[in-house]
């Protein structure tokens, strides 16, 4: 149960690198990646689903125990201040990962075929993978610096997905 905890801090981060990797492909081969659109639905929908399957998991383990875990990193450490940042699982974080995953990937599904012609296919799903991302940083936060961070990361991935 403990292993389970001690690497929750990694679901927030898992679907990152779809975004990373669809904006290096853009800038590097433009041509190639647009050919390829088609492909980004899958790996977006995988490394949600991986997430799901951890955060159920995690969901499990706090019905059976509801215990609380926080794990803090103290970053700057000086006389009066002190940069923390961490995470933290309880039953409501479970929850929410689970809610917070389950639309996800029931949104990459329904947008892979729904957008299929569009040319903003891949603008979308990479705003989407990003827009995970920073929901699931902001239910894992521990302190209000990195809800904060986090917050402003689901209002900017919201602006570009209505703007979209």
């Amino acid at each position: 149960m403990e292993q389970t905890y001690q690497y929750a801090w990694i679901l927030p981060f898992v679907p990152l690198p779809v975004p990373m990797l669809i904006g290096m492909g853009l800038l590097l081969f433009p041509t190639a990646t647009k050919n390829l659109r088609r492909m980004w639905a899958f790996p977006s929908i995988l490394l949600l689903s991986i997430v799901m399957v951890f955060s159920t998991n995690l969901s499990i383990q706090q019905i059976n125990s509801s215990s609380i875990y926080q794990y803090v990193w103290s970053w700057t450490v000086d006389n009066d201040f002190s940069f923390e940042f961490g995470y933290l699982i309880d039953p409501l974080t479970s929850i929410m990962l689970l809610l917070i995953t389950t639309v996800g990937i029931m949104v990459l599904i329904y947008s892979d075929n729904y957008m299929a012609h569009d040319q903003g296919y891949l603008r979308f799903f990479a705003y989407m993978s990003f827009f995970s991302t920073s929901m699931l940083g902001l239910v894992t936060s521990s302190n209000l610096i990195q809800i904060y961070i986090f917050w402003e990361l689901v209002g900017m991935c919201s602006y570009l997905l209505i703007g979209f």
